[in-house]
């Protein structure tokens, strides 16, 4: 079965599997997102904001911050979530006035309690026709400028798979391109993702879908696009501390060879580049000099590599660049000749 083709989405169709970086909140900030791109991602997503956010002058200084991009991370989807089908469109409209992204996601795959609280996220595919009123609310509002494109789970739990069903009815009423992340509300993050539950979306409906959950190696995207149908190919966690998994997949799709990992010292590169452009940025309206509130994304580049236990009780304390530049010359000169591609395999 062959992609199909969408003229507004030209990224996708025959010949084609696009890599897209999947929207993670507190993680895919503008910064991260460029890294990806220069790396090899092709299609990005913003982290996810509240619709609500950019209609209260309260929140509207944060919520521009989140889904700001630049133009080299084209092509751009701003993702927002929501159950009120008035405020979502709304909102959809003022993004596309002011920032004419690609396309606006709608997010319906969130498993976090304070999303779900507000009946938004995953706690729409236990509301369909709600879930569908959000679409048309949002489609109705923007589709005449963009295309508007969702993201949903299997369904709540293994009792309430339903993932093909709210896909028709988002299709029904606009929506040109869905991502299905193959895991349930109650899973949230563990075990293994049902790609037969994603297979059946991408024959089940004429738009593009996009496989998300466990894609993590070339050699896992080479196995689903000989054995599914997806349109694309969504990856989350294994990019968080590893940007480089999509030159990768590029490079061992061109060659049919995998490139050995990136070294140390390149992590390190990248690490203290996505450091300094993040201080650079302001956050919440203000300048950040200290690095207290990035410990998770620091953490996450050090995963997988040699002395990494010791090195997170490091980062667990640095609070200044000058401190994270010093930690780095250490690691680097007790395990800056390691080989990298035992540990890396082990961990897959």
């Amino acid at each position: 079965m062959e992609s199909p083709v969408s003229a507004r989405l030209p990224w996708f169709g025959p010949g084609k599997c696009p890599l897209y970086l999947a929207p993670m909140a507190g993680f895919t900030d503008p910064v991260f997102r460029q890294i990806c791109k220069e790396y090899g991602a092709d299609v990005m997503v913003t982290e996810f904001v509240m619709a609500n956010k950019f209609l209260d002058p309260r929140g509207e200084v944060v919520a521009w911050e989140t889904v700001d991009f630049s133009p080299e991370q084209r092509p751009m989807g701003v993702q927002i979530f929501g159950s009120n089908p008035e405020k979502m469109g709304q909102a959809a409209r003022k993004i596309v006035d002011r920032l004419e992204p690609d396309f606006i996601d709608i997010n319906y795959g969130c498993p976090a309690p304070r999303v779900v609280d507000q009946c938004a996220g995953s706690s729409l595919l236990t509301d369909l026709p709600r879930l569908q009123a959000v679409a048309q609310a949002v489609v109705e509002r923007v589709t005449m400028d963009v295309p508007v494109t969702a993201k949903i789970r299997t369904g709540w739990d293994d009792d309430s798979i339903v993932a093909v069903e709210a896909s028709r009815r988002l299709v029904d009423v606009g929506i040109e391109a869905i991502a299905v992340h193959g895991r349930t509300k109650v899973q949230g993050y563990r075990g293994a993702a049902n790609w037969e539950v994603i297979q059946a979306v991408a024959e089940g409906v004429p738009v593009p879908v996009v496989g998300n959950g466990s894609v993590d190696s070339a050699q896992e995207v080479m196995r689903l696009r000989e054995q599914t149908s997806v349109a694309g190919l969504m990856i989350g966690r294994a990019a968080l501390g590893y940007p480089w998994i999509f030159r990768e997949i590029k490079e061992t799709l061109r060659t049919g060879v995998t490139p050995p990992p990136a070294d140390i010292e390149e992590r390190w590169q990248v690490l203290l580049r996505y450091c300094r452009e993040m201080l650079d940025r302001p956050r919440r309206g203000e300048a950040w000099d200290h690095l207290g509130w990035m410990r998770p994304r620091l953490k996450a580049f050090t995963k997988v590599i040699p002395g990494s236990r010791q090195l997170r009780q490091q980062l667990e304390k640095v609070n200044h660049y000058d401190d994270l530049v010093q930690i780095a010359e250490e690691h680097l000169a007790n395990y800056g000749q390691e080989d990298l591609s035992t540990v890396l395999s082990e961990s897959h």
